[in-house]
């Protein structure tokens, strides 16, 4: 039997990140109430108003159900009575009383799981329906199942996405979010394309998402982020250079080239965040070294600082304070010259006679047993005993 093939890095062996197939499985989230009580065999009496309430026990009281409960119980059925129960909620989604609307589309992301068929097609009805409760319940809806049927609510994502009203927006954002997710490659394509809009708000609030596909979008995660590090507008790329710390941990050679980029930005905040990848990434790589470099001369001060900080991992002692001592001649910056003095001084030749006595280490101590073992071979460790002052041997002689 032939086994999946994996990507590994030849460096260290390890697997290539280049994004998951696997998704996380995500069912929708109901919330709890007395409805929860009711026995399936009462649910549809309950839902179709054939009788009118019926009591339950919950939590320790009692309550009488009416027909909204019903409706929210349908989505508790399961079997032969689950088919039935859908039946039921297109109609209830139908339904002249916003109330019946409201409760049938709480129970509609629990009942699309078994049967789907025409929900979707209810849901997007009732994003526009006259009444504004039931409008809000939609998109509330929406959010939720948009992250479990993607394909059956992709057109209707689209929309929400970019419709005037910011709540409605604002639900579908959320809704895409969780979609990141689930549905990573799905949710790449949604940001890709509001990456194009001329909205500043949709490219802004698509690139926040960013961070969120880092994980398991693979390349079109790492393109998306390119392309938004691109974008004329200030905003859209620090939120991607956001991403680029996170990517330095999981792709250096992406996150390499993608810092390249963005040290070259005219805002301060993305060439700061392209720093910190680059602290990040392995120093013995080339081209991050050449970055480090270059931005020690970089026209930002807050840029050239952060790069000298980085220098000591790159050199050793000797090679690092002629490095400062060249940098000192053209920098006028007081605080990065305070930064490049301390590195460029050495105790050793320039301290203070403690400082320099520091580097003069005692002898270590030999070992009692080694001792023991010289001495019984008539060697000896250690000075030998002085003799004593020439007056000292008088005063004793004649004493």
């Amino acid at each position: 039997m032939s086994r999946e093939y994996i990507a590994r890095d030849p460096r260290t062996g390890r697997p290539i990140n280049v994004g998951s197939s696997r998704r996380r499985t995500k069912k929708s989230d109901v919330k709890e109430g007395p409805w929860m009580a009711i026995p399936q065999q009462a649910v549809i009496p309950l839902a179709t108003g054939e009788i009118e309430t019926y009591r339950v026990g919950w939590k320790e009281k009692d309550y009488h159900m009416s027909r909204l409960d019903g409706v929210k119980a349908l989505s508790k059925l399961s079997g032969v009575l689950a088919h039935e129960g859908h039946t039921i909620l297109v109609d209830c989604l139908m339904d002249d009383d916003p109330n019946v609307k409201i409760a049938a589309l709480f129970a509609l992301p629990s009942v699309a799981e078994t049967c789907p068929d025409e929900l979707f097609d209810h849901l997007s009805v009732l994003l526009d329906d006259g009444d504004k409760t039931v409008r809000m319940a939609a998109s509330d809806c929406l959010k939720n199942v948009a992250p479990i049927f993607p394909s059956a609510t992709e057109s209707t994502l689209s929309f929400e996405l970019r419709h005037q009203l910011k709540h409605r927006r604002n639900a579908a954002f959320a809704g895409l979010g969780d979609l990141c997710q689930t549905w990573p490659e799905v949710a790449c394509d949604h940001i890709d394309e509001l990456m194009q809009e001329d909205s500043l708000d949709l490219r802004r609030s698509a690139a926040a998402l960013l961070r969120r596909v880092l994980a398991k979008g693979g390349a079109a995660a790492w393109d998306l982020i390119g392309w938004a590090l691109d974008d004329e507008d200030v905003e859209t790329r620090r939120q991607a250079s956001k991403c680029l710390v996170p990517l330095a941990h999981r792709e250096q050679r992406i996150a390499t080239i993608l810092a390249e980029r963005a040290i070259l930005d005219s805002d301060s905040k993305v060439m700061l965040s392209a720093i910190r990848c680059i602290e990040v990434l392995d120093t013995d790589n080339g081209r991050a070294k050449d970055l480090v470099m270059a931005g020690c001369s970089h026209k930002h001060a807050s840029v050239r600082l952060a790069c000298i900080k980085i220098l000591p991992r790159l050199m050793g002692d000797e090679i690092l304070r002629n490095h400062c001592n060249a940098l000192l001649r053209e920098e006028t910056d007081e605080k990065i010259r305070a930064e490049l003095k301390q590195m460029a001084f050495d105790a050793q030749i320039e301290g203070t006679e403690a400082q320099k006595n520091a580097f003069l280490a005692p002898a270590p101590n030999v070992p009692k047993i080694d001792r023991e073992i010289a001495e019984s071979q008539g060697q000896i460790v250690g000075l030998e005993d002085l003799p004593p002052p020439e007056d000292d041997a008088k005063k004793t002689r004649h004493g």
